[in-house]
């Protein structure tokens, strides 16, 4: 007979993992809350314009075009990928511009322009970015870490590459300049990690955009994820939406379906969460599992949230590139106010992302649509309420957009609206409002995250950006995949 599994949401990871599942021949339902698939990728369309909830950075499309070809399939039937060139303009107060490319020459010669002695330094750098490519994305990424044995395995690599700096360090190890130093490090608080405490191990995404290139989905982030929910129905799998899961039912030992708010009840031979971790662990209401790991959980550390500025103008803006970075006058300071302090900066660091100059068809005719994102402290570190909270910062965000990048900006708004801490954790069961569930240290990595099946209840699993090995959509991707082969394995074994 036919085995079956259930995925609880419709975010990367789930539907990667339900496109894995049903190539295996393994009927897979997904079970969505929301009223459409994405997840943290969500869509809106308002006044004409698209915005994309986020991600908007797509790396290593290898990973992405995988889930077709399991199946002889192809990715450009469903999606139209296209690069982004340069990856990212990097803008600091003073003026000082810096476009960040895998062109050597280009590179190299910003580089000599803020520090001669830099070049080699950035040389021996990527040499560094990749070998821990090589041990720890390809290697490791899609590799479960079930027992602590796995875990001392990959410790030699882990050593040789001082797992134990962290990213900013290493960085400073190998350039002087401040704004480099600043430009090799930011990447990680895309995957929610402090550029000051997060392993050196991520360093490997600099080599990760640096072979693969930085891409976008034509139509959206949300592009992507209808692709994929598309070829997952394609095979023959189902996604119920709408309807939020509101237990997973067990018989003391085993997971046996799911329960939604609808009364909607289903067995399941295997159960996966996309969701969040300590919200999943939750619905098991039935089980001391359960509540155990609620607690557990809630001890570790979360990585911070975002506030999101969404807005159309009128016109245009032709040299804000797709994706920048607007550092702020201060770093290190404001991480610390961001992951440590829990305090609000008043003088926030943004990315702005503006997919209209890519896709014209992002905005009406005439118009062009933009995000700004300000990494913010989580719920458990300001509380603050964000209905009053909310549009003091929106207005600052704007000021700054302004003053640096977009003169007159104020009046050109069309359309705006904005997302803050605590709708991450209304409209995605975030635990304290993370915009990247648990922070990526060393200490909260591999064995030391959620595991990718459950230690107790052996058919029940993980995936997405709480479990290994993290954030980001190559990370989620990747879980998918480690996850598949275990729920594989069980269900045909």
């Amino acid at each position: 007979m036919t085995k079956t599994a259930a995925i609880i949401g419709a975010g990367f990871g789930g539907l990667a993992l339900g496109i894995r599942l049903q190539s295996a021949g393994i009927a897979t339902t997904i079970v969505e809350a929301r009223d459409k698939p994405g997840g943290r990728a969500y869509v809106w369309e308002r006044d004409g314009h698209v915005f994309d909830a986020g991600p908007t950075v797509i790396t290593d499309p290898d990973c992405l075009k995988k889930l077709w070809a399991l199946t002889g399939a192809d990715i450009a039937h469903d999606v139209d990928l296209v690069p982004v060139t340069p990856f990212y303009r990097l803008t600091w107060p003073d003026g000082t511009v810096f476009d960040y490319s895998n062109d050597d020459k280009a590179l190299e010669r910003q580089i000599a322009a803020l520090n001669p002695a830099d070049v080699e330094g950035y040389r021996k750098f990527l040499d560094y970015s990749a070998g821990v490519h090589r041990e720890g994305y390809e290697k490791l990424g899609a590799v479960p870490f079930l027992d602590f044995a796995s875990m001392l395995r990959a410790a030699p690599a882990l050593a040789r590459y001082q797992a134990w700096r962290s990213v900013l360090s290493i960085v400073s190890s190998y350039v002087k300049n401040d704004k480099l130093r600043q430009a090799l490090s930011f990447h990680t608080l895309l995957v929610g990690g402090n550029p000051m405490t997060t392993s050196a191990i991520y360093a490997l995404i600099h080599k990760l955009e640096r072979d693969g290139g930085v891409w976008f989905a034509k139509g959206g982030t949300n592009a992507l994820v209808r692709g994929m929910a598309a070829h997952f129905e394609r095979l023959g799998g189902t996604i119920r939406l709408g309807d939020p899961v509101d237990e997973i039912i067990t018989d003391g030992a085993r997971a046996t379906g799911l329960l939604t708010k609808s009364g909607w009840h289903a067995q399941f031979d295997a159960i996966a969460s996309n969701g969040d971790v300590v919200h999943s662990y939750g619905l098991l209401r039935g089980h001391n599992r359960g509540a155990k790991m609620v607690r557990k959980l809630k001890r570790r550390r979360f990585s911070p949230s975002l506030f999101v500025v969404h807005f159309g103008v009128r016109g245009d803006y032709p040299d804000v590139r797709h994706h920048t970075i607007l550092f702020g006058p201060r770093y290190e300071g404001l991480l610390g106010d961001i992951y440590k302090r829990g305090r609000l900066p008043d003088d926030p660091s943004l990315y702005l992302h503006h997919p209209s100059i890519t896709d014209p068809a992002m905005a009406p005719d005439g118009h062009s649509t933009f995000y700004a994102l300000a990494p913010v402290p989580h719920l458990g570190k300001l509380d603050v309420d964000w209905r009053v909270e909310g549009p003091r910062y929106r207005n600052r965000i704007i000021d700054v957009l302004e003053q640096r990048l977009m003169p007159g900006l104020r009046e050109r708004i069309a359309t705006c609206f904005h997302y803050a801490p605590s709708d991450f954790a209304a409209d995605l069961g975030a635990h304290l409002g993370s915009a990247f569930s648990l922070e990526p240290l060393l200490t909260q990595s591999a064995y030391f995250r959620v595991h990718n099946r459950d230690d107790v209840i052996p058919n029940l699993y993980f995936v997405g950006a709480g479990t290994h090995p993290g954030a980001g959509i190559p990370g989620v991707v990747g879980s998918a995949e480690a996850t598949a082969g275990l729920m594989i394995d069980d269900l045909k074994s």
